[in-house]
């Protein structure tokens, strides 16, 4: 059997945390941030963790 694959465009969008977590940044902020509210940009900074179904595929991709 040949080796897995890390999914590379995966790899540099997603970390995976010391406990096992899979943590992502969120999407809207890059431009148009003249609009955005400063509680929304806040939010957006932040990093979201990814759950569920998507969490087994990305782990997956990832190798791990």
């Amino acid at each position: 059997m040949p080796k897995m694959k890390t999914h590379k465009g995966t790899a540099k969008r997603i970390k995976i945390t010391s406990t096992g977590k899979l943590t992502r940044r969120r999407a809207s902020g890059v431009h148009m941030l003249a609009k955005k509210s400063k509680s929304r940009k806040r939010a957006i900074k932040t990093t979201a963790v990814v759950n569920g179904t998507m969490a087994k595929n990305i782990k997956r991709a990832l190798g791990a």
